[in-house]
């Protein structure tokens, strides 16, 4: 079954943006224990790290969007056919 590009970077974001959500927990602790200051939250992590968890999304999600790929083209996981019916 061919794959059109705008099908295939379509399921490239969807999977990088939930491999996203599920990295942004990680190893986000709060070492502190006083007051936040002025603008400050008491749940916001002290080092967010968002560039390295960003890198870790993207190489992560393109490993995940591979085996949704292979999956695809074996037939594993079909995609619907959102052609109208000839008549």
């Amino acid at each position: 079954m061919p794959i059109g590009p705008f099908t295939i970077v379509a399921i490239y974001i969807v999977c990088w943006w939930v491999v996203l959500f599920t990295v942004l927990p990680l190893g986000t602790t709060r070492e502190r224990h006083e007051r936040p200051t002025d603008g400050g939250q008491w749940g916001a992590p002290e080092k967010p790290d968002l560039k390295r968890k960003f890198i870790t999304t993207t190489w992560v999600s393109a490993l995940v969007w591979l085996l949704v790929m292979v999956l695809v083209y074996i037939g594993w996981m079909p995609l619907p056919d959102l052609a109208p019916p000839v008549p």
